[in-house]
């Protein structure tokens, strides 16, 4: 073990004895960072505290994504990225939640939550309750469904483009255009039977 992993697994030993036991978190470090398991109900608190305690100081939101796992009852894992510039520190927040229940929005501790939270909830419709501004932010108006979710179809939907010779905005039918790739199934270690672009120079040098 280097001495960063060290110093990784002693910071987060000092966070889980800082931290109120009334959270009942789970702390770990994977992959090179601190990971908080914690419960959806107990999110706002949790990252407020995050944010003022003189230990943590991650005043920074970075992002807020999800994951989707169908299978599992509650099917939504829900990732906050925060960052400490003071401490030069970073943690990765989880909770997990089911397509029913509202997530408490945290856009009062964090501004930025506001439009990250209209992402998750534009591509997964997960909803988050106390969101000034929850809408649809990178689909277009009045459009049904959300992309990200393992259950999303890939057929049955319209796109809307600009089309300069109608002069006019059209929708038409999805279509998933395959000419650009390039399926190759051999071994990597056997190489491909086509050329890449810039190896035929290859055989130039002399």
């Amino acid at each position: 073990m280097n001495d960063q992993a060290k110093d990784l697994l002693k910071y987060k030993e000092k966070l889980e004895n800082n931290i109120p036991t009334q959270f009942h978190v789970r702390m770990e470090v994977k992959n090179g960072e601190i990971i908080l398991l914690a419960q959806s109900d107990q999110i706002v608190r949790i990252l407020n505290y995050l944010r003022d305690d003189g230990l943590c100081r991650f005043k920074q939101l970075m992002d807020i994504t999800a994951v989707d796992y169908p299978g599992r009852n509650n099917r939504f894992e829900i990732v906050y990225q925060l960052l400490s510039i003071k401490n030069n520190r970073r943690i990765r927040v989880k909770i997990y939640v089911d397509e029913t229940v509202p997530v408490l929005s945290v856009s009062e501790i964090f501004s930025s939550a506001i439009w990250l939270e209209r992402e998750v909830f534009d591509m997964f419709g997960i909803r988050f309750s106390g969101n000034p501004d929850l809408r649809r932010i990178l689909t277009d108006y009045g459009f049904e469904g959300n992309p990200l979710r393992k259950d999303f179809p890939l057929t049955g939907y319209v796109e809307v483009r600009y089309d300069k010779d109608k002069k006019s905005v059209v929708y038409e039918p999805v279509k998933l255009d395959q000419q650009y790739r390039s399926f190759d199934f051999s071994s990597p270690w056997e190489g491909t039977e086509y050329v890449l672009p810039g190896d035929e120079k290859a055989g130039e040098v002399s």
